[in-house]
């Protein structure tokens, strides 16, 4: 898939997340337990629908936050906190497929920004659209924050 990549200012958006500090063999099997913990949040303050699902990578360890953005003021319990997206310059591609190709995604940004003189801040994140049981339907933004 041929990724545009264009440049955008981003302003920061509030985010109920689950931070963790994580390894990249691990978090495969972390990030939908975070999520859904996250949820379970939401749904116990009424909130069902209309926030985005967002995964944040801050640096390369991974520290991570899993969430959702939010639309509405919710409280917050557990190991669910507020946080909020990167605002900045950003880098930024709509990758449209399977999840398991979103690395197809982040590299065009990558190669991109390295191609323009562009230097990347490090993190980095997803806001995935709303789900579709097929996978040619789906649509996930995937943002580089510029240094």
């Amino acid at each position: 898939m041929d990724h545009v990549v264009t440049l955008e200012n981003a302003e920061a958006r509030p985010t109920a997340v689950v931070p963790a500090r994580t390894t990249w063999q691990d978090f495969p099997t972390q990030w939908k337990g975070m999520l859904d913990e996250v949820w379970a949040c939401l749904n116990a303050a009424g909130i069902s629908r209309g926030c985005r699902n967002v995964m944040l990578y801050l640096d390369d360890v991974p520290n991570v936050e899993i969430g959702v953005e939010l639309t509405q003021p919710c409280p917050l319990r557990g190991r669910v906190v507020a946080s909020a997206l990167p605002a900045g310059r950003v880098a930024v591609t709509v990758h449209r497929g399977s999840y398991a190709e979103l690395g197809s995604a982040h590299r065009a940004v990558v190669e991109w920004c390295a191609a323009r003189g562009h230097d990347l801040a490090g993190p980095r994140w997803e806001v995935y659209g709303p789900h579709r049981d097929d996978p040619a339907e789906i649509e996930t933004h995937v943002y580089h924050l510029l240094a």
